[in-house]
């Protein structure tokens, strides 16, 4: 009998792929693999079932005869082991980022003369009903609340983006890079203080009132489904606090990172050329366990950021202080570091790791931004944040716009230069 391969991601199965599959069992035996949790999250919407679930499901359908997991998108390494003679897909990926993908898997396929089946892709107003009911549900805040901590579950590295707006959001939701046969796109979203300041044009100074915040918050969810992690710069007073949590834990935020600084707020790039005073460990012990009793569900994650390093202390205070704020219920820590270099970073997470290696660590590497992901990983850091980029990149575009059409007197020229056609911004943005 000759043997066939398919590969599912979905979820939700319908008539579309009922139809698909009967296609395929006509061919001969046929084996499904289902790509992992992991690869799946990592180039379309977080799977509201999991793998093995999904497996499962799968193994029941009529004419299905084996079910093997998938562990990367490139079909390579499950081609070389099964061999089918048939490879089974839609028509959809002809066309878009897979087509790389695609065309790997033709490659391969010919090695022992295996053919390459396509049929065409269900487009069906009730299927893709479904799939939007399914985005739907991962929107809402119990749901998208807990998503954090199972992808740190799943992945060894998680990357998060600054939005600010409705559309970068949007931005932060989509954007996808296929390179080496693996997508990638961002995991979350940070929503900073100050991000949110810049964009209302004020200072970074903890002006911006959290019920504006809260509503920065509310516009981005509005039109996204992915995790949020929320600058809460030192969190306040303690009875503030423990009302901030509150109110983040119940729209659906799944982490605030808090600053273990006092006074009024001054961006810690600027280190010591400024005054800035760091909080005490057990000051600063008393406002994460009155935020940890605060919480109702364990998805939500109080995550201390330690200034340390930025006040020039040395690493022997860092370590003593993470270590104490984990014991007062911090679920995870932020090692920030002005410096260009990542070598106290390191330092950092070599002799954290050395004493614990569960609780995750979060770095923002707005100086040390030479420093691959991989390497991060390597340390022991969990959770990689890109803090201001969006905001950095989009002023110094709007302003050369804006000196185009001066210069010219019309709109030509930038319209050319800088500006991407309305109809790509309108297909972007969802109609419902």
């Amino acid at each position: 009998m000759k043997k066939v391969y398919m590969s599912f991601s979905t979820d939700i199965i319908h008539g579309g792929h009922i139809n698909i599959i009967r296609e395929a069992a006509k061919l001969g035996e046929l084996t499904i693999g289902v790509l992992t949790d992991q690869v799946v999250a990592s180039y379309k919407r977080f799977p509201l079932l999991s793998a093995k679930e999904r497996m499962e499901i799968v193994r029941n359908i009529v004419g299905v005869s084996h079910v093997v997991e998938q562990d990367t998108l490139s079909y390579e390494k499950n081609l070389r082991q099964l061999k089918p003679d048939y490879l089974v897909h839609g028509d959809d990926w002809q066309t878009g980022f897979q087509t790389s993908v695609r065309e790997e898997a033709i490659q391969v396929l010919r090695e022992w003369s295996g053919e390459l089946r396509e049929y065409p892709y269900s487009r069906n107003s009730e299927f893709e009903a479904l799939e939007q009911h399914a985005r739907s549900q991962l929107s809402i805040p119990d749901i998208r609340r807990g998503r954090l901590k199972k992808l740190l579950g799943i992945k060894p590295l998680i990357t998060a983006i600054e939005a600010h707006s409705g559309l970068t959001g949007l931005l932060a939701e989509e954007v996808k890079v296929l390179k080496n046969g693996v997508v990638s796109q961002f995991d979350a979203m940070w929503i900073s203080s100050l991000c949110d300041s810049t964009a209302k044009g004020k200072p970074d100074i903890e002006l911006v009132d959290m019920t504006s915040r809260i509503r920065t918050i509310d516009d981005i969810m509005e039109v996204t489904t992915k995790p949020i992690i929320f600058d809460g710069d030192t969190g306040g007073q303690i009875e503030h606090f423990v009302y901030l949590v509150r109110t983040l834990e119940r729209i659906g935020v799944s982490a605030v990172i808090i600053e273990d600084k006092v006074g009024l707020k001054k961006n810690s790039l600027f280190g010591t050329e400024v005054e800035q005073e760091q909080d005490s460990i057990e000051h600063f012990c008393e406002k994460l366990s009155a935020g940890k009793c605060a919480t109702k569900t364990k998805d939500m994650m109080l995550i201390a950021r330690i200034e340390s390093f930025n006040l020039d202390k040395p690493l022997e205070d860092a370590l003593e202080r993470a270590f104490a704020y984990i014991e007062a219920g911090a679920d995870g820590i932020m090692i920030h570091s002005r410096r260009q270099q990542s070598d106290e970073v390191f330092a950092f997470c070599k002799a954290f790791r050395e004493k614990d290696t569960d609780t995750p660590l979060v770095v923002v590497p707005s100086t040390f931004n030479s420093v691959p992901e991989e390497e991060f990983a390597q340390h022991g850091i969990n959770v990689v944040i890109y803090a201001n980029q969006l905001t950095r990149s989009a002023f110094p575009a709007m302003r050369k716009t804006a000196e185009l059409i001066l210069t010219h007197h019309r709109a030509k020229e930038a319209d050319e230069q800088m500006c991407m056609p309305i109809r790509e911004i309108l297909t972007l943005i969802p109609e419902a």
